[in-house]
């Protein structure tokens, strides 16, 4: 006959859906008074025909408290004995991977308490995990989140299930008992468990919560502190799943991608449209970047409430170029829309790339005619003899030398490698030719516009991506800057009808991430990645 917490359980169980057409289950067992309970109280259920499910016994030995933690250990393999469950035991070194991953103890223990019940759910082909999470472990978790600032989500504490990254399902079949239930029952069932002392240790950040501010809230409390969080997480849950269906929506609708689940471009960046994702509601956006930083693999443990405000802050920003630097080497950043469509921008999420110094010794000289590599880049100089050249001084030209005919244009070769081409007077050219990053201060005379322009505030002005301008190469002679590759070349440097010796140079992407334009579609727009051009070599940019 089932007692009142075995029917309490059991009930917990079958209104969640918990177990659903689970084959094996795998047990999490420490040896504790929770864990202890959940092992005997599922057998009981399985007997009695309430679960169906086959149940397989797992034992995390941390090996933080030398000998007792074997005991531990020996407690579980023999209660698992004694049930005629199968056992599986793994043992971790909590203490050397804290200090390589710069971890505190506790975040470090859970990691691998984790990843280890995930292997050994695989390894005994277990479609779910359960854990001995109860009610007041869902009151501390509350409380902690509180403390270091939260959202709807957070308040919802554990839920009753949760699918991990890799795919992995836990199930907490216990929430709807508390401590004092637990012991209890195991009084009741004269069931034997362990106690680890360091439970009573107030240096670990949930111990103080559990043995100093519930308590102390508890004693200014009408009624149970435990009860009412319990209340305020799942009323905070079907708030979430309000939410959530209406992010499952927009989610589809607002994220530039290619094909497939999560939505991400070529690069794996999550991508959101900016009117769109501006018109949900807040609680909704939250969401959203919640959902895109998971995607990116950006943890959600170290961000806070702060991250969020300041992302969200960044997309109302109607100038784009701003960034958040987010936890983990990770960012969020505002795109500028197209030119035609000023408005519209995009939201990006993705792994912050490694900085760049930015010193004299990235330059390359380059040696004309020739062939050099810069880091991900492939560089080509060639020279040759202007011949007659039939159009007007313009802001594009197609010239004719010895070598053939050359088009300043966008190439792409059979590699997918993006090369940007541009040709220059070579008697207005004061060698040596000099590749390099650019640099704070950097000014030169852009196409088209002839007054000197800092390359910084010609970028803004030309709402140059974030992306492009990391890309971004200045090549200079030993005068002034003559081209901003693959922007623009300078006013100083043009060909013209007077021409009479052509410096050819070619900036292949190696990398291949230099996505090709949207705008460039036509002739008139050759010499620059924007249609700012007119046929007349006036700038449309002001």
């Amino acid at each position: 006959m089932l007692s009142g917490f075995e029917k309490k359980v059991g009930s917990f169980i079958e209104a969640n859906g918990l177990f659903g057409a689970a084959q094996r289950v795998l047990l999490a067992v420490s040896g504790g008074a929770d864990s202890t309970a959940l092992l005997y109280t599922m057998q009981v259920l399985k007997s009695e025909g309430i679960i169906g499910a086959e149940l397989v016994c797992a034992h995390i030995n941390h090996r933080l408290r030398e000998s007792e933690a074997d005991e531990d250990e020996g407690s579980v393999v023999d209660q698992a004995a004694k049930l005629g469950l199968e056992i599986r035991v793994r043992r971790v070194d909590v203490r050397a991977f804290a200090r390589r991953n710069k971890l505190s103890i506790e975040t470090a223990a859970r990691e691998l308490r984790i990843a280890s019940l995930v292997e050994i759910a695989k390894e005994c082909n277990c479609s779910l995990t359960a854990t001995a999470h109860q009610k007041d472990d869902n009151a501390e978790t509350v409380i902690y989140r509180m403390l270091r600032g939260t959202g709807i989500r957070g308040l919802g504490g554990i839920w009753p299930m949760r699918v991990f990254g890799s795919g992995s399902k836990f199930a907490r079949p216990m929430l709807c008992v508390g401590r004092r239930e637990v012991l209890e029952y195991l009084r009741q069932r004269c069931l034997k468990w362990r106690e680890d002392h360091t439970n009573a240790e107030c240096t670990y950040t949930r111990n103080y919560i559990r043995h100093r501010l519930l308590p102390a809230m508890q004693a200014d409390c009408t009624g149970s502190i435990v009860e009412q969080l319990s209340e305020l997480s799942q009323s905070a849950r079907k708030y979430y799943d309000l939410v959530c269906s209406r992010a499952d929506a927009a989610w589809s609708g607002s994220v530039h991608s290619s094909a497939g689940s999560p939505k991400r471009d070529i690069e794996g960046r999550i991508v959101f449209d900016l009117g769109m994702f501006r018109g949900e509601a807040e609680p909704v956006k939250v969401e959203l970047v919640r959902r895109a930083l998971a995607a990116v693999g950006c943890g959600e443990r170290e961000m806070t409430r702060k991250h969020y405000e300041r992302i969200l802050q960044l997309a109302k920003q109607n100038v784009g170029g701003g960034k958040v630097e987010l936890p983990g080497g990770f960012e969020a950043r505002q795109e500028y829309g197209r030119l035609a469509r000023p408005s519209t921008g995009g939201l990006v999420f993705e792994k912050a790339p490694p900085r760049r110094e930015e010193t004299t010794d990235t330059a390359v000289e380059l040696e004309i005619p020739g062939r050099t590599v810069f880091r991900q880049y492939l560089i080509e100089a060639r020279v040759g003899k202007a011949r007659e050249n039939t159009e007007k001084e313009t802001a594009t030209k197609t010239l004719r030398h010895e070598e053939g005919e050359v088009d300043s244009h966008l190439r792409r070769n059979d590699t997918g490698v993006t090369k940007f081409g541009e040709q220059f007077d070579l008697d207005k050219v004061r060698p040596p030719v000099v590749v390099r990053f650019r640099r704070n201060g950097d000014r030169f005379a852009p196409l088209g516009l002839g007054a000197q322009k800092k390359v910084g505030k010609f970028l803004s002005d030309a709402r140059v991506s974030q992306d492009v301008r990391r890309k971004i190469l200045v090549v200079a002679d030993s005068e002034k800057v003559i081209w901003v590759w693959p922007i623009r070349m300078s006013e100083q440097a043009k060909v013209t009808g007077r021409t009479q010796k052509v410096l050819q140079l070619q900036i292949a992407d190696t990398s291949g991430r230099l996505k090709e334009p949207q705008n460039l579609n036509k002739r008139e727009s050759d010499v620059t990645l924007f249609d700012d051009i007119r046929p007349d070599g006036t700038d449309t940019l002001g």
